[in-house]
C-alpha cells in the first residue's frame, strides 16, 4: 500500500481570491493566491475592483470550496455583508468565507456573525493562511 501525499487534480481545494471594491492594492491578494496555488490548491484570482455580485458569480461558476476577500479600503463591513446576502440568495451555503486586510479587531466579531469564518490581519504569514485553509476547507464532496 502506498501513501499519496499530493491530492489528485480533481480532489484539490478550489479557492477564489477576490479584491472587492475600489481599493487598487492587490499585492497581498496575489501573494496569498500564489501561496495557496504553490500548496497544491486550485486558485482563481478575480483581479481588482470586483463587485460582490461578480465575486459570487465567480464562486458559483468555479464551484469553489472557499472564497477569500482582501479588503484594505475600510469598506469591509459593507462588502462582506453584501457578499453574505448574495450567497444566501443564491443558496451558496457550502463555501467557506475568509478574508484579510486592514480590518480592526473590533469588527471581527460582527464579520463572524455575517458568516466570515476567519479574518487574517496584517502580520499573518502565508504559512498561517495555507495551514488554515487546509484545516478548515474540505475537499469537494464528490471527490
Amino acid at each position: 500500500m502506498s501513501l499519496t501525499l499530493t491530492p489528485m487534480a480533481d480532489e484539490r481545494i478550489r479557492v477564489v481570491i477576490a479584491k472587492p471594491g475600489l481599493d487598487g492594492h492587490d499585492r497581498g491578494a496575489k501573494v496569498v493566491a500564489r501561496a495557496l496555488r504553490d500548496a497544491g490548491m486550485e486558485v482563481v484570482y478575480t483581479g481588482l475592483h470586483q463587485t460582490p455580485e461578480q465575486i459570487v458569480e465567480t464562486v458559483v461558476q468555479e464551484d469553489a470550496d472557499a472564497v477569500g476577500l482582501s479588503v484594505l479600503s475600510g469598506a469591509h463591513m459593507t462588502l462582506f455583508a453584501r457578499l453574505a446576502e448574495l450567497m444566501r440568495e443564491r443558496e451558496v451555503d457550502d463555501v467557506v468565507v475568509f478574508g484579510g486586510g486592514i480590518i480592526p479587531d473590533e469588527d471581527i466579531p460582527e464579520l463572524e456573525k455575517l458568516g466570515v469564518t476567519k479574518v487574517f490581519t496584517p502580520g499573518a504569514t502565508t504559512t498561517d493562511i495555507v495551514d488554515w485553509v487546509r484545516a478548515n476547507v474540505g475537499t469537494p464532496a464528490d471527490a
